[in-house]
This record gives C-alpha cells, sequence and structure tokens, in this order.
C-alpha cells in the first residue's frame, strides 16, 4: 500500500490554510474545502475535482448526538432499538478558534454538556481528501450514548463495511425483518456509502459500532446519515465502565471508492511516522497492487531470537476482486514458500525470487495468502 500524501506532492495539494468566514471558519487545501460553521458542525465538504459535496442540503456533519441508553437486559451488550426515540443534539459551543501551527488547517472547538467535557480538532492536512475529527472526551454520562452523525448527499442503497481480511455489504433500508434488526452494524476501520460513479467513506481508529439509514428530503433527493457510535455508560455490572478519559479519532473522505476506504482507513490507523537520523531506511516489502494489502511481517515463530531468522509476510485480496501484483523483499532471499496461518507449508513448489527480489502474486477476491521468507545467510 503506498504512503500517505506529502505536501510536495504538488501545487495543488502542497499546503493547506484555514480562513475566518461570516459564520465559522474554512479549511482548504486545493483539493477539498470544509465549512465549520459557528456550532464547530461541517456544514460543507466540498470535493473540488468533482464539484460534489458530500453534507446533506441544511445538514451537518460531525453532529455529536446524545441518546438515553437503558436496555431491557444485558445492560452493558446490548443496545436495543428504542434508545433512537429520543436524541439531543450538542450544538452548543464552549469555544471555536483556529489551530496555527500544526502543518494541517484547522479548528479546535470545545463543548461541555451533563458532566463531560469534549475537545475536537476538525483539521484538513496537506495533499489529503479526507477531513480528520481529533476527539478527546472527559466522559462522566450515566446510561447515554453518545453518537457522531454525518448525513451524507449520496444516494447509497447499501453500505460496505470493512471486517478482517475484507468487508460486508448491507443494506441501507429496513424492507426485511433481518434489514430492522441492523440498526446497529460493526465496521472496522471504514464504512463506505456511495452511488454509481461516487462514494464516501467514513474511517476510524478506534469506533467499531455503526447505523447507517437513508431518507427522503423534500427536494426529491436522498440523505445516506452515517452514524458512529463513540461511547456508552452502563450501570452493570461495573457502574463506572467506560467512564474517564477517551482520544479517538474519525474522518470523513470525498470521492472515495472501496480501494481509497482501504487506503485511507490503514492511514488513519497506521499513520506516517518521523524517525531521527540522516540514513535512508528501506522499506521491508512493497507491494504494487493497492488492492493487495500487506498485513502483518514478522519473524516466523520458529525463528526464535535469530535476527537472521525466517521472515513471514501475509498479505491479503481487499477489493473482492481478482488480484496481480509483485512483492518485492527489501532485503535478500532464497526462497519463498506459501504457508498456512500457522506457518505449516503448503504443498506446491516455491514461489520465483528474481534477481531485484521481486515475487509475483495472483489473488483471488479477499484470498489470504501467508509467505514464509527464507533469508540469505551473508557469511
Amino acid at each position: 500500500m503506498s504512503a500517505p500524501p506529502t505536501a510536495d506532492q504538488g501545487d495543488r495539494s502542497s499546503a493547506a490554510h484555514v480562513t475566518a468566514a461570516d459564520d465559522g471558519h474554512v479549511l482548504e487545501n486545493g483539493l477539498v474545502r470544509a465549512v465549520v460553521d459557528g456550532r464547530g458542525l461541517l456544514t460543507s465538504v466540498v470535493d473540488l475535482a468533482s464539484g460534489r459535496e458530500a453534507i446533506a442540503p441544511g445538514a451537518a456533519g460531525n453532529l455529536l448526538q446524545l441518546h438515553p441508553d437503558v436496555p431491557n437486559e444485558w445492560d452493558a451488550w446490548d443496545v436495543d432499538r428504542h434508545y433512537t426515540r429520543h436524541v439531543t443534539d450538542l450544538v452548543d459551543v464552549a469555544s471555536l478558534a483556529p489551530v496555527t501551527g500544526e502543518g494541517a488547517a484547522a479548528v479546535r472547538i470545545e463543548r461541555r454538556f451533563g458532566r463531560s467535557t469534549l475537545t475536537q480538532v476538525v483539521s484538513l492536512a496537506p495533499g489529503a481528501r479526507r477531513v480528520d475529527v481529533d476527539t478527546e472526551v472527559d466522559w462522566q454520562e450515566v446510561e447515554t450514548f453518545l453518537k457522531a452523525a454525518f448525513p451524507l448527499d449520496v444516494r447509497a442503497d447499501r453500505s460496505s463495511s470493512e471486517i478482517q481480511f475484507g468487508y460486508v455489504q448491507r443494506a441501507t433500508n429496513t424492507n426485511t425483518s433481518w434489514d430492522v434488526a441492523r440498526f446497529e452494524i460493526c465496521a472496522h476501520r471504514y464504512l463506505h456509502v456511495g452511488e454509481p460513479g461516487y462514494g464516501l467513506a467514513v474511517v476510524n481508529d478506534s469506533t467499531y459500532g455503526h447505523d447507517v439509514a437513508c431518507t427522503v428530503r423534500p427536494d426529491g433527493g436522498t440523505t445516506t446519515t452515517v452514524r458512529l457510535s463513540l461511547l456508552r455508560a452502563p450501570r452493570f455490572p461495573d457502574p463506572e465502565t467506560d467512564l474517564g478519559r477517551h482520544r479517538f479519532r474519525y474522518g470523513l473522505v470525498v470521492g472515495a471508492d472501496l480501494l481509497d476506504a482501504t487506503r485511507e482507513g490503514h492511514w488513519l490507523n497506521l499513520p506516517a511516522r518521523t524517525l531521527p537520523g540522516d540514513t535512508g531506511v528501506d522499506p521491508l516489502v512493497l507491494v504494487d497492487n493497492d488492492g493487495i494489502v500487506v498485513s502483518a511481517v514478522k519473524l516466523a515463530e520458529d525463528a526464535g531470537e535469530d535476527p537472521a531468522g525466517d521472515v513471514v509476510v501475509r498479505v491479503y485480496e481487499a477489493l473482492g476482486a481478482r488480484a496481480s501484483g509483485a512483492l518485492t523483499l527489501g532485503f535478500p532471499a532464497d526462497s519463498v514458500t506459501v504457508t498456512d496461518l500457522l506457518e505449516r507449508p503448503l504443498d506446491g513448489d516455491p514461489l520465483d525470487v528474481d534477481d531485484d527480489g521481486r515475487v509475483a502474486l495472483t489473488l483471488r477476491p479477499f484470498q489470504i495468502l501467508t509467505l514464509r521468507v527464507s533469508r540469505s545467510r551473508v557469511a
């Protein structure tokens, strides 16, 4: 998977800035323009390449909402549908101001509600098509559910939710009893919704509960609302469940297909790190097809503490399509053997490694492939 964008990738994505507006602030980086109003809400997120507006007309994204949360049974484990009958929108702000000196265009918002306090930094990085929301909260509520809503201007008849090594698709309507029962769904790093030719993704680094609903607007358009489940506060079995300080990040990706959602979800969870020193570090492995994701690079389980032991590389096909590509090893290798998940060799010949350390791969849709690499021993 390719690296995150940096500020030197071209004039259009080389800078991000924040400017004051009549009622709030505008964040822009040449690829995306986002408006944060005086309530600290995203009233507009425009994909400048296509001119598409992501936020539904008259609505606002990153809208925090509180629900009473009193399940009929199993307080800490169940979420009952009746929680949706009552909702409180958090639109009052204690403070709102631009953030300077961070490289990204950003606005900092502080809120107080109940006995809790919450701070958010809404930011747009140079070269990014993702508006990030970094949230810190001192959560002191009881039997309360906190959600973050993104009403999106797309007509999506289904959502695609990442699971381990792939994704699962679910209907956004409630035509069957099964659909009704799926009022709360799980997604790992991303949830994607879209219509033919255009899509949007909500990505997160630690918040896996979601709900998705479609409504028809008076203008005839359709709003697809994606909400993240951020925090709960059950009383049983621990009356202090989740109380205290939390930090999490999520973001809205514009003009996203499933490949973009996969990539942005990885980038949010595994951001680029800067290492001290003036010596470059070569990647251990590279793949030239973004649909083939490297999920693990590790020493083999039987390598012990031998620094020259075999290396295990696990990849998977992320888009549900056949994929071919080349895995390039950043170290000398004698052989590459296909194994199962327990690193036991499977039947078949070893894979060829060319002089440039490249290994040709062909994967079925959602296939997981575990490779054991025997490194060349230098005398």
